[in-house]
C-alpha cells in the first residue's frame, strides 16, 4: 500500500472512532479512560488499522499507549509504514 501522510492517516482514523465515539472526540482523548469504548474494542482497532493501512502489526507495537488516542493511532501508523 502506498505510504500515507499524517493527515490522511489522522482523517480516516478519526471517520472510523467517530462511528464509535461519536464527533466530539479530541486527538488526544483517552477514550477508553472516558468509557467511550470498552477493552474488545482494541481488537477492533487492530484489525481496522492493519486492514486499511495495509499493515501487519508486530508484538512490539501492540502496546495500549498505541491505542487509546487518536495521536497515538496516527504515530502507530507512521512508524509502522
Amino acid at each position: 500500500m502506498a505510504t500515507v501522510t499524517t493527515d490522511e492517516a489522522r482523517e480516516r482514523i478519526r471517520a472510523f472512532l467517530c462511528r464509535h465515539t461519536g464527533p466530539d472526540l479530541a486527538d488526544t482523548d483517552d477514550y477508553f479512560a472516558l468509557g467511550m469504548v470498552n477493552s474488545l474494542f482494541a481488537m477492533q482497532l487492530v484489525v481496522f488499522v492493519q486492514k486499511e493501512f495495509g499493515l501487519t502489526l508486530g508484538p512490539q507495537q501492540m502496546v495500549f499507549d498505541n491505542f487509546r488516542t487518536v495521536n497515538g493511532l496516527v504515530r502507530l501508523v507512521g512508524d509502522a509504514s
